[in-house]
């Protein structure tokens, strides 16, 4: 569970974040949608302790960012798995490498030790025989997968998600929130998704958070969404692309 009190977030004299009081619960996938300026980034970088409010608190379960000495945040960081906008791999890494590479950073097991854990990841994103590839000779698609089973492989008790469907097919884009949201009941994980995409909403908005001009102006469930006359709330549902292409199909049939 993560808690977000009252915080506030500025750069020079413009108030980026103005108050934002809510709970990430914990076995469920939480978004935080938006337009572009809403908040959204920075918010997600206020979360993993990137940004520093000025005002409010964020705590993880019981113990706020703020309180947190040295070592307590070093042990927080490695209970945080992270799946970046752009997939973030490194080209020079095979797969089997890059889904390693915080195995390398936090841990202290045995090189067959890591490997096991590497192909079990690589398997539960149903990747496998991929280990030797390269992410340039691997879809966009995949890499999405190999970037999710990176972010787990050292069983993190918080996930976050940056724009985790930038780029790819609204086929795939399903597919990369279904297994988000998998995972998440799986290991019961607190996880994040920063998302401006109401085809995640739909999908997997257990709970959904939205910001506007730095201020949450909503939350609840996407089951909840279509029945609000919340009107932040309507003006982003009739601006996206998903309630457009219903429209559209509306139309044709009627």
């Amino acid at each position: 569970m993560i808690k977000v009190d009252d915080i506030h977030k500025s750069f020079g004299d413009e108030e980026i974040l103005k108050g934002i009081s809510t709970v990430f619960d914990k076995g469920k996938t939480n978004l935080i949608i938006g337009q572009s300026g809403s908040g959204k980034t920075v918010m997600l970088k206020c979360l993993l302790g990137l940004f520093k409010p000025e005002k409010g608190r964020i705590y993880y379960e019981d113990t706020a960012i703020q309180d947190m000495n040295d070592e307590q945040q070093r042990q927080l960081r490695e209970q945080i798995g992270m799946l970046f906008q752009g997939g973030a791999l490194f080209d020079s890494m095979n797969i089997e490498e890059n889904v390693m590479f915080p195995l390398r950073m936090f841990t202290k097991q045995k090189k067959s030790e890591m490997l096991d854990r590497v192909n079990e990841v690589l398997s539960r994103v149903n990747l496998e025989n991929v280990n030797k590839k390269y992410p340039a000779e691997i879809s966009g698609g995949m890499q999405k997968r190999v970037s999710i089973a990176r972010a787990i492989v050292n069983r993190p008790k918080y996930l976050f998600c940056d724009e985790p469907n930038s780029g790819l097919d609204p086929k795939t884009a399903t597919l990369i929130d279904n297994l988000i949201q998998e995972i998440t009941h799986e290991f019961d994980m607190t996880t994040v998704v920063v998302t401006h995409d109401m085809n995640s909403v739909m999908e997997i908005g257990e709970k959904v958070v939205l910001l506007k001009h730095g201020k949450l102006v909503w939350q609840g469930t996407n089951k909840e969404i279509f029945k609000t006359d919340n009107e932040d709330v309507v003006n982003f549902v009739y601006s996206s692309d998903l309630f457009k292409k219903i429209k559209e199909a509306q139309l044709k049939e009627g």
